[in-house]
């Protein structure tokens, strides 16, 4: 998976902060903070492919996002079902490969629906992996891999790095290059903790819905300026 320009991460996920700010401080309701946000992702994931790309991850929706307001959280839903049904011909159009990370099946059933077939149509597709974190959490990623190596019966002896990546949400996919949190805040929030060891952050002060083009590019340029030692 090798991008058009060297000097680009592969891979860059983004928890997509400051949604509720950026409505209350326009005078707006909650909910339309959500609603510009939505919007922002596929703007950003568009441009994503057109730079060369390969992988972006979104982080939609928390295992903690649950104690949210029951209005919100059921508006958020919502939301989620309408643009996994919206988006199918758009991505298989572009060629996008939509995969789910989280347990989905703690989510309504009208939207696990939407969000499978969203997959299954999506499956083949390989100019990009658009990875939506939907009831998502680091540790229940973790507790979950290892219930399946349990299951498995895998040795002590045998467990390593690598299997237990391997029994990730994200298995299969290089870990981020870059992780971006907007609105300013600068904590993970239990997101890719295990993939994010060696990862860039950069924490830009703008909120997601004003997370443009131009602020992606900024993004890219503080990646380029970075020396990734991994250790060494």
């Amino acid at each position: 998976m090798e991008t058009l320009d060297k000097g680009l991460p592969q891979h860059i996920a983004i928890i997509v902060d400051g949604n509720r700010r950026w409505a209350r401080e326009r005078g707006l309701p909650t909910l339309a903070g959500h609603k510009k946000g939505a919007e922002r992702v596929g703007e950003i994931v568009k441009y994503a492919q057109e730079l060369g790309i390969k992988i972006i991850t979104i982080y939609a929706f928390s295992t903690e996002n649950w104690r949210r307001q029951k209005e919100e959280v059921s508006y958020l839903m919502g939301l989620f079902d309408d643009y996994a049904r919206s988006k199918i011909d758009e991505a298989r159009d572009l060629g996008i490969q939509v995969r789910i990370l989280g347990d989905i099946h703690e989510l309504p059933n009208s939207l696990q629906k939407a969000l499978s077939q969203l997959m299954e149509e999506t499956r083949n597709n390989e100019k990009l992996i658009f990875n939506i974190a939907i009831n998502y959490g680091g540790r229940d990623e973790l507790v979950r891999a290892f219930r399946k190596l349990l299951l498995a019966n895998v040795p002590a002896a045998d467990l390593s790095e690598e299997l237990i990546s391997n029994n990730l949400d994200t298995a299969g996919l290089p870990d981020p290059d870059l992780i971006i949190r907007t609105s300013g805040e600068q904590r993970l929030s239990n997101f890719l903790p295990w993939q994010g060891t060696y990862s860039e952050l950069y924490f830009p002060q703008v909120y997601w819905p004003d997370f443009d083009k131009e602020q992606f590019d900024i993004a890219l340029e503080e990646f380029r300026k970075r020396q990734r030692r991994m250790g060494k």
